[in-house]
């Protein structure tokens, strides 16, 4: 992680930030990156996307719940949209820590609905502490579920072996939004870029379905190199990030699926977003000052 990226997440931690940027969010910041916080403006938000020939993975945001009575609530909005998807093209995201310390059986849950309506769900990984045991539920949720999809970040040292472990499935690969230290992950962009390289390689080498998460042009172009049936790996960005280049790739042909987060639990998402590029904070000081 870069001086900037890790400067900013230190700042949005402090009480005064969040307020500053909570009261940014009434003047439509947040929408920018953000489908709004209702199971109807997700949706509408993938009929747009859909419109173009977009994809979309639909995340309803929240992590870190520990009440039982908010976990029912994630599965809940999750049954809610699954159920609204209808026809489509649309899967959904799921961060475990959403779903409580003991997360399986909330996310078995949402897959079974997600097989029934005919799609299917990706586990969102987190910080570098959750790996072993969201690649464990992964696991346990294959054996009914086998399209659930794994989320590798590029930026941990570890994530060449997993790929290696994973190439034979659903896989999205990012580089890493969580602030880790120099002993377990890569620090400057260009290690961080490498590292990407090597693990694309061994996915697309693979029998599997990778699934493309960047917004890096060179990474991109990359993944288009290697010849593969466009049905058989899908690149994928986020809601609000590189919109026209979205439409680009789309209408060359490509799957270009869109990650859009959702819901009133915001902030943390948000946060991230800030952290990874000066643009997106620039943004946001150029939404407070106008006020």
């Amino acid at each position: 992680m870069t001086v900037f990226s890790a400067t900013v997440h230190a700042a949005t931690r402090v009480p005064a930030v969040r307020r500053l940027v909570t009261a940014a969010a009434g003047r439509g910041l947040v929408e920018r990156f953000v489908a709004g916080e209702s199971t109807d403006s997700a949706l509408a938000a993938v009929r747009t996307l859909a419109a173009d020939g977009r994809l979309a993975t639909l995340d309803h945001l929240g992590e870190h719940v520990t009440d039982p009575a908010r976990v029912a609530a994630t599965v809940r909005a999750y049954l809610d949209l699954l159920a609204g998807v209808g026809d489509l093209p649309a899967e959904v995201s799921v961060k475990l820590s959403a779903l409580g310390p003991r997360p399986f059986d909330a996310a078995a849950e949402i897959c079974a609905a997600a097989d029934r309506a005919g799609t299917t769900v990706t586990v969102d990984m987190e910080d570098s502490s959750t790996v072993d045991d969201t690649l464990a539920v992964v696991g346990r949720l294959r054996e009914e579920f086998p399209r659930v999809g794994a989320v590798v970040q590029a930026a941990l040292h570890r994530t060449e072996a997993d790929c290696r472990a994973l190439a034979g499935s659903r896989v999205r690969l990012v580089k890493g939004a969580y602030a880790e230290p120099a002993a377990i992950a890569h620090q400057h962009p260009s290690e961080v870029r490498a590292a990407y390289a090597r693990c694309l390689d061994i996915l697309m080498a693979g029998s599997g379905h990778p699934m493309i998460g960047t917004h890096d042009p060179r990474l991109i172009q990359r993944a288009l190199g290697y010849g593969r049936a466009a049905d058989t790996f899908e690149l994928q960005m986020l809601y609000g990030v590189r919109v026209d280049e979205q439409r680009r790739l789309a209408a060359a042909g490509h799957r270009m699926r869109v990650y859009v987060p959702y819901g009133a639990d915001w902030y943390a998402y948000f946060a991230r977003r800030l952290a990874e590029r000066p643009a997106n904070l620039g943004f946001l000081l150029r939404s407070l000052v106008k006020g």
